[in-house]
């Protein structure tokens, strides 16, 4: 039986990303959704995350964004803005453990267009 979890734009999840190809962040770690909300309503077979991590390099501070503890996120992150991709959902392993405010979200689609030369 397939686990199914609410999804949320903007909510922060486990998901497993393992396994990597390249310079690709891997492992178990948190995501935040980035798919519009009217998709999600559907319950998709695949979202668009952006992954985080605890660590940053400072080579990418003009992109990545710092995510405060908050909720269940029990470690000061970083939102690796060039790590952003599509995943399946059923790489997503929890119920959400956080939530970034509309201003975060935001952020990281502006860092994300910057990247992409927009």
């Amino acid at each position: 039986m397939e686990r199914s979890f609410p999804l949320n734009c903007g909510a922060v999840h486990l998901a497993r990303l393992d396994p990597v190809k390249g310079a690709e962040v891997g492992k178990c770690r948190p995501v935040v959704l980035l798919t519009a909300q009217y998709l999600l309503d559907v319950d998709p077979p695949v979202v668009f995350i952006c992954p985080l991590s605890s660590r940053s390099d400072p080579a990418f501070s003009a992109i990545h964004l710092a995510i405060p503890v908050r909720d269940q996120l029990q470690s000061a992150s970083y939102a690796l803005i060039e790590h952003c991709r599509a995943i399946s959902r059923r790489r997503i392993l929890s119920d959400r453990i956080a939530q970034l405010s509309g201003d975060e979200i935001d952020t990281i689609l502006s860092r994300l267009a910057r990247m992409l030369g927009r």
